[in-house]
């Protein structure tokens, strides 16, 4: 008995010990910044599409991003390099399919190949724009299903699962065979305009196709709805039919996935403007802005147009003060420390 009293003194004289040298914790962390916490085997890599998001992800996950060399050889041939150990880590390749659209979709796929073949544990496709999504069904004879095929590529090269942004149509994730985890750039923008606060304010489709992404960006705003009924002659050239709902003596905002060329959003704009609305203000998650856009934006009677850093701008489109962006690295981010960590992305969504 003496010994079992003697043992049991002993170790309650060690637990104050080692209770007196723990840290003294801060009583407040949420006043501490917020940094993602992520461990060695997460790893970022990207080519050469949009680095700078790339470096703004790592910088919010508190990383460096992956080294890997991403050159060319003088027939423009692809040449990819990892330069560093990845041998059962969780890796996220991050790159979107923008101009030029197919040197940039190989540099994906033969990153991902690099990756698998040197043992990376998974492989996370983070495609911020997908590029081919506006090809998703046989709307004339003999013509591919491009998005389909390019999901299939992706899950050929190595991806284990995909992480995209605003894709053109929902539905789209049931081309991949592997996870996918779509995310909205709407916390972002719904933020931006609300701070605005503009008044009489109507959230605008510029088609049927984009009812429900306008249903629901009207309600987070509170904010009335109008669809503009819109005919497509040929491609990308659209004629404006009519408006949908009470526009005149209110602020419009359009809200749209992309920005190709504007030629719908101009006449979205005019056509708004032509019947009664005060000023016009438009939004999208992916900025293609592809031929003339810039110009067509400049001449338009839009007052602000606000994009998000998916597809990095041209330096003429960086210099008109009318495009303003709002950067989603921190969405990113987020999701993919919750796929690392396996936790639930459904708290990023509004």
């Amino acid at each position: 008995m003496a010994t079992l009293a003697t043992t049991t003194a002993e170790k309650t004289t060690a637990e104050k010990t080692a209770a007196e040298k723990k840290p003294v914790m801060d009583e407040k962390p949420q006043t501490k910044p917020q940094r993602a916490r992520v461990d060695d085997r997460c790893k970022v890599f990207c080519g050469t599409a949009n680095e700078a998001l790339c470096d703004d992800v790592c910088n919010f996950l508190g990383l460096t991003r992956g080294q890997a060399l991403v050159t060319r050889f003088k027939d423009s041939e692809a040449y990819v390099q990892i330069q560093e150990n990845v041998r059962g880590a969780d890796v996220f390749v991050m790159q979107p399919t923008c101009k030029p659209v197919d040197m940039h979709l190989m540099e994906l796929l033969l990153m991902m190949d690099a990756l698998k073949r040197a043992s990376a544990r998974r492989i996370t496709a983070v495609v911020p724009y997908y590029g081919y999504a506006r090809q998703d069904r046989k709307d004339k004879p003999r013509v591919p299903i491009s998005s389909k095929l390019v999901a299939d590529l992706l899950t050929t090269a190595g991806a284990d699962r995909a992480l995209v942004v605003d894709l053109h149509a929902p539905q789209l994730q049931g081309f991949f065979n592997i996870p996918v985890d779509h995310l909205f750039a709407s916390p972002v923008l719904v933020d931006y305009f609300k701070k605005l606060a503009l008044p009489n304010l109507t959230v605008v489709s510029p088609d049927a196709g984009g009812v429900e992404r306008a249903r629901f960006f009207a309600k987070k705003v509170d904010a009335a709805l109008a669809i503009v009924d819109k005919r497509r002659v040929e491609m990308n050239v659209a004629e404006v039919m009519n408006v949908i709902g009470d526009v005149n003596g209110r602020t419009c905002l359009i809200i749209d996935d992309l920005i190709d060329t504007a030629g719908t959003l101009v006449k979205v704009a005019e056509a708004l403007i032509q019947s009664g609305a005060t000023s016009v203000y438009a939004c999208c998650t992916h900025a293609v802005l592809s031929g003339a856009a810039v110009e067509n934006l400049v001449n338009s009677p839009i007052t602000e147009v606000v994009v998000t850093d998916t597809i990095p701008l041209t330096e003429l489109a960086r210099n008109t003060p009318k495009i303003k962006v709002k950067s989603i690295a921190g969405l990113i981010g987020r999701a993919i420390q919750s796929i690392h960590e396996e936790s639930s992305v459904s708290r990023l969504f509004v």
